[in-house]
C-alpha cells in the first residue's frame, strides 16, 4: 500500500472513530476536573485592545515544508454542538506523530492560523486547531471583543474544550507526544491547557497571554515551557513575566521565557501597528526547534 493511501485511510479512519464518538456521547458538556476560575483582570483588559483586522503573518503565508493531508474534524462536543477544527498532517508520514493543539488569537479559527497549523504540520506534526468560539470568527475589534468575552464568561467550557482536543490527539490520532501553542488570547489558554493536563501535556509555547503567578498552581507543571512576551506590553509588564519565570526556576521547572525588550503586545501580529517582523521570525525559529526537542523522537 502506498504511503498516500495509507495516510489518507488513516486520516479517514481518525475522522470516523471521532464523529462515532461525538455521536455516542451525551449533549451534556465535558465535566471539567479543574475548580472553576473568574477569568484574570489582564486576559479580560486584553479585550479591549484596538487594532486594524486580522492579516496573514509572513510565517503563515510561506508554504509547509511537504505535502500534508488535511480534514476539517468535529474532535468533540460542547453543550448543543460539535466542536469542529482543522487537522493537519504530512501525506508521507508513515508512523504516528507527535501532535501539536494550535490556539487561535482573539480573532479566531481564521485562515492565519489554519495557514500556522499547516506550516506546523508540514514540520513533522499532526496538528490539530482548535475552535473555541464555535465557528465564529472577528473582522473587528468590536466582534472580537464580544468573542472574547463570551469564552471568559464560561472558562470551565473552554478548558473541557481544549481537554477534548487532547484525548482527539491521543486517542484518535495516536500521537505519543502533545504539545500546545497559542498567540495572546490564545497563550493564556495554552497555559491553561498545561495546568489542567500537568501530568500529560509535553511542551507549552505561549506567545504572550495571561500568565499565572499561584505557586501551588504551577509546582504541579511537569512539561518543558517557552513563552514570548514584550517588553513594552504594558498589560503583562516584564517585571510580572520576571516573577513568572523565576517561580517556575524556584520550582526547578524546565522553563524559558524570552522578553523582547523593544517589542511591543501585539509583536507577532501582523494585523497590529505593534507587529515586528524581525521579532516575530526570531519567535518561530525558537518554537520550532523548542518543539522538535521536546515532541520529536531523539536519534539513535
Amino acid at each position: 500500500m502506498s504511503n498516500l493511501r495509507r495516510v489518507t485511510e488513516f486520516l479517514g479512519l481518525v475522522a470516523m472513530a471521532a464523529l462515532t464518538a461525538a455521536c455516542s456521547r451525551s449533549e451534556a458538556p465535558a465535566a471539567s476536573t479543574q475548580p472553576a476560575r473568574p477569568p484574570p483582570a489582564s486576559v479580560a483588559a486584553s479585550a479591549v485592545r484596538e487594532h486594524g483586522a486580522p492579516t496573514a503573518s509572513p510565517p503563515a503565508q510561506e508554504r509547509p515544508k511537504t505535502p500534508l493531508l488535511e480534514q476539517e474534524v468535529a474532535y468533540g462536543e460542547a453543550q448543543k454542538r460539535n466542536l469542529v477544527g482543522l487537522l493537519a498532517m504530512p501525506q508521507d508520514a508513515v508512523e504516528p506523530l507527535p501532535g501539536i493543539i494550535v490556539i487561535h488569537e482573539w480573532w479566531g479559527l481564521n485562515d492565519n492560523i489554519k495557514s500556522m497549523t499547516r506550516r506546523l504540520a508540514g514540520e513533522g506534526y499532526v496538528a490539530l486547531a482548535v475552535d473555541l468560539y464555535g465557528g465564529s470568527t472577528a473582522d473587528t475589534p468590536e466582534k472580537a471583543r464580544k468573542l472574547m468575552a463570551a469564552v471568559l464568561s464560561d472558562s470551565d467550557a473552554g478548558r473541557a474544550n481544549l481537554k477534548q482536543a487532547y484525548n482527539y490527539l491521543a486517542k484518535y490520532a495516536f500521537a505519543p507526544r502533545i504539545g500546545t501553542i497559542g498567540w495572546g488570547f490564545g497563550g493564556g489558554w495554552a497555559l491553561q491547557t498545561a495546568l489542567m493536563l500537568p501530568d500529560d501535556l509535553d511542551a507549552m509555547v505561549m506567545y504572550s497571554g495571561e500568565i499565572v503567578m499561584s505557586e501551588p498552581e504551577l509546582a504541579t507543571l511537569h512539561m518543558p515551557l517557552l513563552g514570548f512576551f514584550a517588553g513594552l506590553d504594558e498589560s503583562i509588564p516584564a517585571r510580572d513575566v520576571l516573577i513568572f519565570r523565576q517561580t517556575l526556576l524556584k520550582l526547578g521547572k524546565p522553563v524559558e521565557m524570552i522578553i523582547y525588550r523593544n517589542a511591543k503586545r501585539d509583536f507577532a501580529d501582523p494585523s497590529s501597528a505593534e507587529y515586528d517582523e524581525k521579532v516575530a521570525a526570531d519567535a518561530w525559529v525558537k518554537t520550532l526547534a523548542f518543539f522538535a526537542e521536546n515532541l520529536k523522537p531523539k536519534p539513535r
